[in-house]
């Protein structure tokens, strides 16, 4: 055995060569961070492309450009927190709101000339 492995050093060079090896198609994305680095990730022809990753420079977040223009994430959501008013506004319309209003206000009247007290 000594005899077919001279020369040889075991485990630094590999025996496969890379022919007759089809890659699969790729794909080259461009990314800019806030410090304006700009830097390539390839991925495969068929992957859901990210659209933010960490810059390899300065680890803040990088967003991927398409034609020189940045890519936004259509499930971004929106700046600041929702309200009590907007998720009120995803249940009723303002017409609905509108007529609420009116009926409390016009129950709350109705209370104080009676002389409750609104509790």
């Amino acid at each position: 055995m000594a005899e077919s492995m001279r020369g040889m050093r075991l485990g630094s060079q590999s025996m496969e060569s890379d022919r007759n090896v089809e890659y699969s198609p790729r794909q080259r994305v461009l990314f800019r961070c806030p410090a304006e680095h700009e830097f390539t990730l390839t991925f495969s022809e068929g992957a859901e492309l990210p659209f933010t990753w960490e810059c390899k420079s300065c680890s803040k977040t990088a967003a991927r450009l398409e034609d020189g223009e940045f890519v936004a994430d259509p499930k971004e959501l929106p700046d600041g927190p929702r309200t009590h008013y907007d998720m009120l506004l995803e249940r009723r319309s303002r017409e609905e709101l509108e007529e609420l209003l009116q009926e409390v206000l016009g129950d709350m009247r109705a209370r104080r000339k009676a002389g409750k007290l609104i509790a």
